[in-house]
């Protein structure tokens, strides 16, 4: 090998070595990522999202909320509504978090703050991943700090902290659309209840004859009686010439609107219903009524229900049945003029609140009046009456010796 070959590979092999070693120092170089966005992409790609999973403890997601035609829903709840509110909150938090700080790299590191592998059995933290136009994203959210989360991306080895936090729910009956019904009482003309035993009774609206008003016509003051004027001609003269106008009688009172009440019928032999106050339906009977949870009707026993049918002022039927199973209340509902709400609730039971349910499901007793206390049992005359303590006579009351006769 001649020497300008030996010179020239020497040179080549110590650039070789310099770039070497300049690669290897900016890789170990610590990196400025102080306010970059944990998704870049992600602000760009919103509309562009249809799916999102929740993984926790386990390989199957617990929660995927997802998009079917223009309706969200929730998966693991036979493809129900979607709370869509909760879904954005969740995206937009995505979007804005921010890095604040570089975290552990060091995977025998990672449970300490909750990121390890979501999958495992017993993680702290959640993966959720996100489907959009430009392809799935994934991002393992682990426990609070200060004003937000460790966090580590999927498929890298750094974990971060982000800002804002990044709160959410991992169980699906979080993300389900809450509302059912909301109709006003005042729109309810009766109710009828059917219990799983015994007759059937029911509360209907009547309207009360209204009373006619008083008619009476102002009391009209009689004219004093006075000395002829002698300007009454002239007075008169000038009445007739300025063309007053005659008096108009006065305008009937108009008549109060129909007041309405509630009555009961099935009212047992021997009891008396409640006043008409307690009989109509509260305010909130079927107002504002919200679902906890939804499950496939055939999944809930309905074997021995208490059915409760509201017919509506405008003529629409609305039926409920439901029933208690343990400490969860379930019912179904049924709208047959109503396709909107047939269609979501169709073939699907409904949880509410324990509460709720008592107001719609009241037992006939609590529509009659109370039962008279029984009385107190006479005592028996039979039985031993109680001595009275014999009377201890006082001393000062005691017969006192006769005195002695003076001598």
């Amino acid at each position: 090998m001649s020497r300008q070959r030996l010179i020239a590979l020497l040179i080549a092999a110590l650039v070789a070595i310099s770039g070497a070693l300049y690669l290897s120092t900016q890789r170990n170089l610590p990196r400025d990522v102080h306010g970059r966005p944990l998704w870049p992409s992600l602000a760009s790609e919103l509309d562009t999202v249809t799916s999102l999973s929740v993984l926790k403890g386990g390989p199957t997601p617990t929660v995927t909320v997802q998009k079917q035609g223009d309706q969200w829903t929730v998966a693991q709840r036979a493809n129900y509504a979607a709370d869509v509110s909760k879904l954005r909150k969740l995206l937009l938090a995505l979007s804005d978090a921010k890095i604040r700080e570089e975290k552990t790299s060091n995977p025998a590191n990672y449970p300490i703050i909750g990121v390890e592998d979501a999958s495992k059995a017993g993680a702290t933290g959640a993966q959720i991943d996100l489907t959009a136009k430009d392809g799935k994203h994934g991002v393992i959210v682990g426990k609070s700090v200060s004003e937000g989360n460790f966090v580590r991306r999927a498929g890298e080895s750094t974990s971060y902290v982000v800002e804002p936090g990044i709160s959410f729910e991992s169980e699906p009956r979080y993300w389900i659309d809450t509302r059912l019904l909301d109709i006003s009482s005042d729109k309810v003309q009766s109710i009828e209840f059917k219990p799983a035993t015994g007759a059937p009774y029911s509360v209907r609206r009547v309207v009360e004859p209204s009373k006619a008003p008083d008619a009476k016509a102002p009391d009209a003051k009689a004219p004093d009686a006075k000395a002829p004027d002698a300007n009454a001609d002239a007075k008169a003269g000038d009445s007739k010439t300025a063309g007053t106008p005659a008096a108009t009688s006065p305008t009937p009172p108009t008549p109060p609107p129909p007041q309405s009440k509630f009555v009961l019928e099935g009212v047992p032999s021997g009891r008396q219903a409640a006043d008409a106050q307690t009989l109509a339906p509260a305010p909130n009977f079927l107002s504002s009524l919200a679902d906890e949870d939804v499950s496939p009707a055939g999944d809930i026993d309905f074997s021995k229900p208490m059915i409760v049918t509201v017919t509506l002022t405008d003529g629409s039927v609305i039926t409920l049945t439901g029933i208690a199973a343990g400490d969860k209340r379930w019912i179904q509902v049924a709208a047959p003029k109503d396709a909107s709400l047939s269609a979501k609730v169709n073939g699907r039971a409904f949880e509410i609140a324990t509460y709720r349910y008592d107001g719609i499901f009241k037992p006939l007793e609590q529509l009659l009046v109370p039962k008279p206390a029984p009385n107190t049992k006479p005592a028996d005359k039979s039985s031993p009456s109680i001595q009275s303590s014999p009377t201890v006579k006082s001393p000062s009351s005691a017969k006192k010796p006769a005195a002695a006769p003076r001598p």
